[in-house]
């Protein structure tokens, strides 16, 4: 089920997920930088973002976030990796925006697998300045 977020009610939940996430697909972005972060999902990210959550076996599980027709995030837990639920919520935000556009760091072998898969295309590749990693822009429809 795909719920638009609640904030104060939401936060808690997603912020967990987000670290949980990123500690797989960004591990390469070491602990501090993904802890530090954190905090800039509660507080600056949400509060700018239109936010979608899913949920499965009755709790959050996963959250897509958009400014625009950028994707800011998409984030689930990893145990619920494999059910369709990122699927579910790229559909949502496809079905309400149309043309999306993401940045995805290169070395994130999930979340490229994950849209290339769903039919993004790579337009563009640069250095994220606060990483200094190579990031791909991606597009869609393809």
């Amino acid at each position: 089920m795909i719920k638009t977020y609640e904030p104060g009610v939401d936060d808690d939940a997603i912020v967990a997920i987000w670290l949980a996430a990123s500690r797989l697909a960004h591990a390469f972005l070491g602990e501090d930088f993904i802890a530090g972060e954190a905090e800039n999902i509660r507080n600056v990210y949400l509060p700018m973002a239109d936010t979608r959550t899913v949920w499965a076996d009755g709790r959050l599980v996963g959250f897509l976030a958009l400014l625009g027709n950028q994707v800011g995030g998409l984030f689930l837990d990893p145990q619920f990796h494999g059910r369709g639920l990122g699927r579910a919520l790229m559909d949502d935000a496809v079905a309400r925006m149309g043309t999306l556009e993401l940045d995805v760091f290169v070395k994130n072998d999930i979340g490229r697998r994950f849209y290339e898969r769903y039919g993004f295309i790579v337009v563009d590749e640069r250095i994220d300045p606060p990483t200094g990693e190579p990031l791909l822009h991606l597009r869609y429809p393809a």
